[in-house]
């Protein structure tokens, strides 16, 4: 497993696209105009490919980070189960219920 996986759990971790390492999943079209790139996942590539999805409307939705965690956990705690935990950018806004 590598660093990047052993420090989020094995959670997609999205990274600006300016920095020279390789994507080991690949980059996805986003439609809010920025390309996302995986840089490490422990996830099926439908339930990434979700977790993406969500992340998109929830940086649509809203303007803080805090806010933008809490929609993703709560879709994921929906969606498959309670015990996510969410860590959403620069100052790691995070939900953690």
């Amino acid at each position: 497993m590598s660093e990047d996986a052993k420090r989020t759990g094995g959670a997609p971790v999205a990274k600006p696209t300016s920095d020279d390492r390789r994507s080991s999943s690949g980059s996805v079209p986003s439609p809010i105009g920025k390309k996302i790139t995986i840089k490490s996942a422990d996830m099926k590539p439908d339930v990434q490919k979700e977790a993406v999805d969500i992340a998109i409307a929830a940086f649509e939705k809203y303007n803080v980070e805090k806010d933008v965690a809490e929609q993703i956990k709560k879709e994921f705690d929906k969606k498959y189960g309670p015990t996510w935990h969410c860590i959403v950018g620069k100052n790691f806004g995070k939900a953690l219920m």
